[in-house]
């Protein structure tokens, strides 16, 4: 039996022995990570957005699945697609957009329970169970890694004990991953970890948990957002304003270490 990229990727969830995962927006930065070591890679719908002139939230159905595409085609770690809320209320969208990403070569992708509506900005606990039901069913085919995510703690919404139902309600809807961004401590990681029997990713937040910690706590994967992405704008953004207003370059060290990494990764 072949094994394919999900297959892969699949294998790489390990109870207390985490994924670590970055988040590239870019075919380059895909294929810096991976000439750095790391064994997967996830898109960053912020990072990605950021590319294009948009903040996060303004990228279409079609633009996220060609830039997974793109990031799928650049290296040959398993890449694993952030779709935000699969650009779609009802079920039959989402099973639309996760076919999609597994069309486009995904390993596997996410589906998010924000509805993007600011005075509610969370479905309904049944629909978004039907919501990653649909994903899932969708994704059987290829074999697709489908991450649900409950969105409450990043959303305005401070109920963990709410989060924890919602990914057990996804568990049973099918889900292979869990992930609930905004756990701030390494008490609500166990919470969520010893509430689920499917992995659980992480989101590394400044000033919370490092990945020894969040692994003690029985981490499967962690990731980072769009940290990264906004490391190479802040990057980018101090040394251009040192040229602009100072006209000095006491970055060229930096962009020095970025040329080699670069020719390393690309070369």
């Amino acid at each position: 039996m072949t094994t394919t990229s999900a297959d892969t990727f699949r294998a790489l969830h390990r109870l207390g022995d985490p994924l670590v995962m970055p988040n590239a927006w870019d075919a380059g930065s895909a294929r810096l990570f991976e000439s750095l070591g790391f064994l997967a890679v996830a898109t960053t719908s912020s990072g990605f957005a950021a590319t294009l002139g948009r903040l996060d939230g303004g990228v279409t159905a079609a633009e996220a699945i060609d830039h997974t595409a793109a990031l799928v085609a650049a290296t040959s770690r398993p890449v694993n697609a952030d779709l935000e809320d699969c650009f779609a209320d009802d079920p039959a969208g989402v099973a639309a957009t996760i076919a999609a990403a597994a069309g486009a070569g995904a390993a596997g992708a996410s589906v998010e329970d924000f509805t993007r509506r600011r005075e509610a900005p969370i479905h309904d606990i049944a629909l978004a169970t039907e919501r990653v039901a649909a994903a899932v069913q969708a994704a059987g085919p290829s074999g697709l890694v489908v991450t649900a995510r409950a969105e409450n703690l990043i959303r305005g919404v401070d109920d963990l004990a709410d989060t924890i139902r919602r990914l057990q309600a996804y568990q049973e809807a099918g889900a292979d991953v869990l992930y609930a961004p905004g756990l701030a401590t390494v008490d609500a990681v166990r919470a969520v970890v010893t509430s689920v029997d499917r992995p659980v990713n992480v989101l590394l937040r400044p000033g919370g948990p490092v990945v020894g910690a969040l692994a003690d706590a029985g981490a499967a994967r962690v990731s980072v957002g769009g940290a990264l992405a906004w490391v190479a704008w802040g990057a980018v953004a101090t040394a251009a304003r040192e040229l602009l207003v100072e006209g000095t370059s006491s970055w060229s060290p930096l962009s020095t270490a970025g040329n080699e990494a670069a020719h390393r990764a690309l070369g």
